[in-house]
């Protein structure tokens, strides 16, 4: 059996890439075998990880890859059972195709405004481009940064129904919680009760992605 690749992607800067990706990842580990591969040459995941105390690492190894991105992830889903990866914040850059063109899923973080949503339109023409060539690529929206106590507009609900690319029913709320874990090197799944919500959160988004 070999990993199941998960790319997190967006070209737009602020949309929660690592964020989701750190958080992703030490959620999967509690199902499987889990790599986080930094493939953003601003290294904000090796980052995140390297903040960790030696007496309690990040719960995965993070490492970053870069040119031969690809057939790296392809040799590493030998050895794990999740592979997550924290793509460039840019298309510009040939790292993103290169990831989703290894990964089974691409999940794209976008803000809760439909000005944010638009910015994705030329990922989303990316993924089409790459279909063809990686037969089966799913990919999904994550709406992120949802306000606790306000629902998504009407405006964004509409934006959402048109894009090409479905959204999961699963968002994430806007919590300090995952600011306070990216600055200690750690995930929402380190804390106590004060980080139920947010484990609640991810764990739902890990339900729809790979089911029960």
């Amino acid at each position: 059996m070999t990993a199941t690749v998960f790319s997190i992607a967006n070209q737009k800067g602020g949309s929660g890439k690592t964020t989701l990706a750190m958080n992703l990842a030490a959620g999967l580990s509690g199902r499987g075998r889990t790599l986080v591969v930094d493939a953003d040459p601003q290294g904000s995941a090796v980052q995140w990880s390297g903040m960790a105390p030696e007496r309690r690492p990040f719960p995965v190894p993070v490492i970053a890859l870069g040119d031969n991105l690809a057939s790296e992830i392809q040799r590493f889903r030998r050895d794990y059972d999740f592979i997550v990866v924290d793509c460039p914040p840019s298309l510009e850059t040939e790292r993103t195709n290169k990831a989703m063109l290894a990964s089974d899923r691409v999940l794209v973080p976008v803000l809760p405004s439909p000005v944010d949503l638009w910015a994705s339109m030329r990922l989303a023409r990316a993924i089409e481009q790459i279909r063809p060539i990686r037969p089966g690529l799913e990919a999904c929206l994550v709406v992120n940064q949802l306000e606790p106590r306000s629902a998504l507009s009407r405006a964004m609900q509409e934006a959402l129904a048109e894009f090409e690319i479905p959204a999961l029913a699963s968002p994430i709320r806007r919590r300090a919680v995952y600011r306070n874990v990216a600055i200690e090197g750690r995930s929402v799944f380190c804390l106590g009760r004060q980080g139920d919500a947010a484990k609640a959160e991810i764990a739902a988004i890990i339900e729809e992605i790979t089911g029960p």
